[in-house]
């Protein structure tokens, strides 16, 4: 763990700073009340409405984490507390359960997380995610799933029987191929090679997957972008998808701290690269922006991206329909489905 450093909380009028040399951070974990578990996303550029995210804060510390404002919410640090004062929801599946069974409920995709990594180590101890999960199965309710996490392979009888009934797809994140970068970058996520070996052992039993290279740092990942595909295809991922980093609010400072700490020779490349993508700024905030940047070189990774996944043998790009599953165990409508299907 790294020494505690977090920036001025924005939420809070007064700051600490400290008179001797900090401490090291030491995971604490702390239990949410709230009395509802699906998070509403009215992002436009977003391609879901409805997340759940069954905890708070990410013991994989990822520098360039976009959810570390989050934290600051609950009167933590977007620095090192993010990544050792987690929060779990532990009445999370009884949460989602109580939602379905709402006649408002209409069956709607849903993504596992579109905070924090939902197959975080937290997960191997409460099993949060798997609960959920299987509510969702048991409403034959769509799920897609963002992880970093080799643990989510634990759950495939449960991502099997969404498979069947419903729809599933769970995307990696893997934006480095090498494991000394990643490790720099993601201190506590599994390996690399891990990661690979997780998504094909999932696509080998029919769950569909995907990579996403997320996020693009200019100047440090980017030309990893074809072997990640072509690593990604070979693992059995039908789908990809990239987008560029972004640094809003207190991410700027923490991924800033740590990229000069890690890569001290590639610092100025990296941000001058961002800047130039960036039309001179560090990051971008508005809708539709914030995920790409402009200009010569931006476009250059869009090329590549497109000629690298061709090359992989991904096909192109094209809307997917997401099918109405959802099913109230127990009720007529059951019943009539389940009898369509032995028919």
């Amino acid at each position: 763990m790294r020494t505690v450093s977090n920036p001025p909380n924005p939420f809070e009028s007064s700051h600490r700073e400290l008179l001797e040399p900090a401490p090291t951070a030491t995971v604490e974990i702390f239990h949410d009340a709230s009395r509802e578990i699906l998070s509403r996303n009215d992002s436009p550029d977003l391609p879901f409405r409805w997340s759940v995210n069954p905890y708070r804060g990410c013991f994989h510390g990822c520098a360039y984490c976009y959810a570390r404002p989050s934290h600051e919410y609950w009167g933590f640090g977007a620095g090192t507390d993010f990544e050792s004062k987690l929060v779990v929801k532990e009445d999370a599946a009884n949460l989602l359960r109580q939602a379905f069974e709402r006649s408002s409920w209409k069956g709607e995709l849903i993504v596992f997380s579109g905070n924090t990594d939902c197959y975080q180590p937290l997960e191997a101890s409460y099993g949060l995610t798997r609960a959920c999960l299987e509510v969702c199965a048991d409403f034959r309710n769509p799920v897609g799933i963002i992880t970093k996490g080799a643990l989510v392979l634990r759950d495939l009888d449960v991502l099997t029987r969404l498979h069947q009934k419903s729809w599933t797809r769970v995307y990696f994140s893997i934006p480095f191929t090498d494991d000394d970068v990643a490790r720099k970058m993601e201190p506590h996520a599994p390996s690399v090679g891990k990661r690979f070996e997780t998504m094909k052992a999932l696509s080998e039993a029919g769950i569909s997957t995907g990579i996403s290279i997320a996020p693009v740092i200019p100047g440090l990942n980017d030309e990893a972008m074809p072997e990640l595909l072509e690593r990604a295809r070979a693992a059995g991922a039908r789908t990809a998808t990239f987008s560029l980093l972004r640094l809003s609010g207190n991410v700027e400072p923490v991924f800033l701290e740590r990229i000069k700490e890690a890569f001290p020779d590639r610092f100025a490349k990296i941000t001058n690269r961002l800047r130039e993508v960036r039309g001179g700024r560090l990051s971008e905030s508005g809708f539709f922006d914030r995920h790409h940047g402009t200009g010569t070189y931006w476009q250059m990774i869009e090329q590549l991206f497109v000629v690298a996944r061709r090359r992989a043998g991904f096909a192109c790009d094209r809307e997917e329909v997401i099918p109405d599953t959802f099913r109230r165990p127990g009720g007529a409508q059951t019943t009539l489905f389940d009898q369509e299907e032995e028919g």
